[in-house]
């Protein structure tokens, strides 16, 4: 695949892989890549653990699932990330960034408008689409065939010093090199952040994956091969839109916007 075609088609997979485990191969090209990434002096702060075992597997899944239902039932969710919700084809348009929720179950879509009201809040927890998100997570973690926890070295990753935005810029890069390189070998990848959502859960991965005190784990991210046909979960949103360059690409100082080449962005494949 050609590289700028591979960026412009990066994506998150929102949906179920194939069962078909990763080849031994193919995890070892990831890694290669991933560690081509550039870091402050060559440091590569970045550790990586490749998970296969089914246990361990199902124990992620069934921590993401439970989270995901907890911080949707509870409505910190949906306050926290509100500003990127969009409900209709023409929100999205026109701000073209954040998530268009354009497949939802039919008893909801007369109430979008009121999903962050109290109101709303307490409707979706009697429809029970917290418990409904919930088991749709667990089911897709459960059904991937690899999991990758991403860590930094914490003599690299030290909170409060410079050293910790090199070494989580450097971490970005690694990552975008696997996103990158699963497009090509015909994978599908998605973090895996609810755990990260509810007090407690993350530590709970951090004791299963044995994290050394060492290593601060900072994200951990579901891979695997691609069907052919890729089935959407009941509640599923879409985020094709990008800005335009006019709308974050500024010439010569931060209040001139850089015109002339919106045009050129939208008619690009």
């Amino acid at each position: 695949m050609d590289l700028f075609d591979a960026i412009r088609r990066r994506k998150t997979t929102n949906g179920p892989f194939l069962p078909d485990p990763v080849s031994e191969e193919h995890q070892r090209l990831l890694m290669e890549l991933a560690g081509r990434a550039p870091s402050q002096l060559n440091s590569q702060p970045w550790r990586f653990v490749l998970i296969e075992n089914r246990d361990t597997i199902e124990k992620v899944a069934d921590i993401s699932g439970s989270s995901m239902t907890e911080a949707m039932s509870n409505g910190t969710f949906f306050e926290r990330y509100k500003p990127y919700f969009r409900f209709s084809k023409e929100e999205m348009a026109q701000r073209r960034d954040g998530m268009l929720f354009d497949k939802l179950p039919a008893p909801l879509r007369p109430f979008t408008s009121q999903a962050f009201t109290p109101g709303g809040q307490k409707l979706m927890n009697s429809l029970r689409v917290p418990q409904t998100l919930g088991k749709e997570n667990r089911k897709l973690v459960a059904g991937s065939p690899l999991l990758l926890g991403v860590m930094l070295d914490r003599s690299e990753y030290r909170p409060g010093e410079l050293s910790s935005f090199y070494s989580i810029f450097s971490m970005g890069a690694a990552m975008e090199n696997i996103w990158l390189a699963t497009g090509a070998l015909g994978m599908g990848i998605q973090f895996v952040s609810f755990p990260m959502e509810v007090p407690g859960r993350w530590a709970e991965i951090e004791t299963l994956l044995q994290v050394p005190d060492e290593l601060e784990l900072m994200a951990v991210y579901r891979l695997g091969y691609l069907p052919e046909e890729q089935r959407r979960p009941a509640i599923d949103w879409s985020s094709h839109e990008r800005k335009l360059p006019s709308q974050y690409v500024f010439s010569e100082n931060c209040r001139t916007p850089r015109t002339g080449w919106d045009e050129a962005s939208t008619s690009s494949p």
